[in-house]
């Protein structure tokens, strides 16, 4: 089992442990079991979920270790992992000293694809992936193109590559933990939309997550798309061993240069996918296309149209798409406005980067945030956004973290610090928020932080706050 397809044949009879259940390992072990492995799966959970899962891939024939995911079974011959297990467990120490490959899910499908497969078209970076592969998907159907959006963003790629009905391209979202167990990933195209410190715990260190991060850029055959803001983005393509003929592309929110996408006067323009790029521009959507229209949701959809326009797509359909893309909930989402001030959800904002992009998109902010913070520091995200806030009003486990950047960088802004984690915590914050603000005002729920200490998930934490808007629009 090389560094190349591997076809049904060759796994029939292969001894593989599958690493972890989930949504990831599950799939996997069904697809290599129907193929004619003999597949055991290992988990280091024994959970009520973790049973259930277990039970019903036992009755397909598989054998299921619950609580033992450190020890490799005897006479494995290929480990396949869940994206998130850490490269130093114990297991792959084991595998490595016993020569066993170790394939994550993306891996297995990469390999699994047949001759005539659809090319793939992958986005990675810190924030934004998820909207940038939906809108990638959105201007690939708009030029009547048969494509889904998949890999981390909950469709499975196993079941994209194996489906019946063949794709013509694939729109596909690739986390780091994905890319660090996918070596032999060859995409048409790629983009990395920016990079900051996140799972270093994972990966060890910024560089570590970077090189991971870059893998997606390797043989790329016709662009790597980066970003012209984030110089890393860059240095990654320039490190990248690709196809002879492939090119950089870079996106940027001022005017594009040559080889580059980037606006003029409120115009989504192409400088990279046109004849004679010195000297011509193509006109491809209009900012106000852009739902909603902040600057980082400005760039996903620059990116978004380097790699359809890589693909070959026209520019009609990059402004259809776009109009066409609905962004998911808890992205930057419009609530309500009460008595002059808008009230904005970002939830998805779990960590700095993605917290400084949306206070970015407004002037005048009530900030919303806290939560768990995962290691991160907050004095630069304070330093760059001090001169936007209004006010804030502080949440969850780590608050004092945010208030003691303010304390350092922002002293003169309002703070209110909520020591409560109860049901109502949330509204307490709202109105709070509404106290401290005035007239053209945005109240901004950006915590910068995960939700887990008040909340199921960011899905839930946001639900809270639009609910109490509504009481407040209520005159609760």
């Amino acid at each position: 089992m090389g560094s190349g397809k591997v076809t049904s044949s060759e796994l029939k009879g292969k001894h593989v442990t599958v690493a972890g259940l989930g949504v990831s390992g599950v799939p996997a072990a069904k697809v290599l079991h129907g193929l004619g492995a003999h597949v055991t799966v290992v988990n280091d959970g024994d959970d009520e979920r973790a049973r259930a899962q277990a039970a019903e891939l036992e009755t397909l024939g598989v054998t299921v270790r619950l609580g033992d995911g450190a020890t490799l079974p005897e006479g494995t011959e290929l480990i396949v992992t869940a994206p998130g297990w850490k490269p130093d467990k114990p297991l792959f120490t084991a595998a490595a000293e016993a020569g066993v490959p170790v394939w994550g899910d993306v891996e297995l499908a990469w390999r699994l694809r047949g001759p005539d497969a659809a090319p793939w078209l992958a986005v990675t970076g810190t924030n934004g992936k998820t909207t940038t592969v939906q809108m990638l998907a959105s201007i690939l159907r708009a030029a009547g193109l048969r494509t889904a959006a998949v890999g981390n963003i909950g469709v499975s790629l196993l079941d994209a590559v194996l489906g019946e009905e063949p794709y013509d391209v694939l729109a596909v979202e690739l986390s780091s933990y994905q890319l660090h167990w996918a070596p032999s990933l060859r995409a048409h195209s790629a983009a990395v939309l920016n990079l900051a410190p996140d799972h270093l715990d994972w990966h060890g260190s910024m560089e570590a997550y970077a090189a991971d991060k870059g893998r997606v850029y390797e043989g790329n055959r016709v662009a790597c798309v980066y970003n012209a803001a984030d110089k890393a983005t860059e240095d990654l393509v320039r490190a990248a061993d690709v196809e002879e003929g492939c090119r950089a592309v870079g996106f940027t929110l001022g005017t594009p240069a040559p080889s580059q996408l980037g606006v003029v006067d409120g115009i989504l323009v192409d400088r990279a996918f046109v004849a004679d790029r010195h000297k011509n521009a193509q006109e491809l959507a209009e900012v106000s296309d852009v739902s909603p229209p902040a600057p980082h949701n400005i760039a996903n959809a620059l990116a978004a149209a380097a790699l359809a326009r890589a693909y070959g797509v026209p520019a009609h359909a990059v402004r259809d798409g776009l109009r066409a893309f609905t962004p998911d909930a808890h992205r930057i989402a419009h609530v309500a406005d009460v008595d002059g001030v808008a009230y904005v959800d970002d939830s998805k904002a779990t960590n700095t980067h993605a917290a400084e992009a949306s206070l970015a998109a407004y002037d005048s902010i009530v900030w919303i945030a806290g939560g768990l913070a995962k290691g991160a520091t907050f004095d630069e995200l304070v330093a760059k956004s001090a001169k936007r806030l209004r006010g804030a009003v502080l949440i969850g486990a780590d608050r004092a973290l945010i208030r003691e950047a303010l304390a350092r960088h922002a002293p003169e802004v309002p703070v209110v610090d909520l020591d409560r984690t109860d049901t109502g915590a949330m509204l307490a914050a709202v109105r709070e928020a509404r106290r401290l603000a005035v007239t053209g005002d945005t109240v901004l729920l950006a915590p910068a932080c995960a939700s887990m200490d008040m909340f199921a998930n960011y899905n839930k934490r946001g639900d809270a706050f639009a609910e109490a808007v509504r009481e407040l629009g209520a005159g609760a």
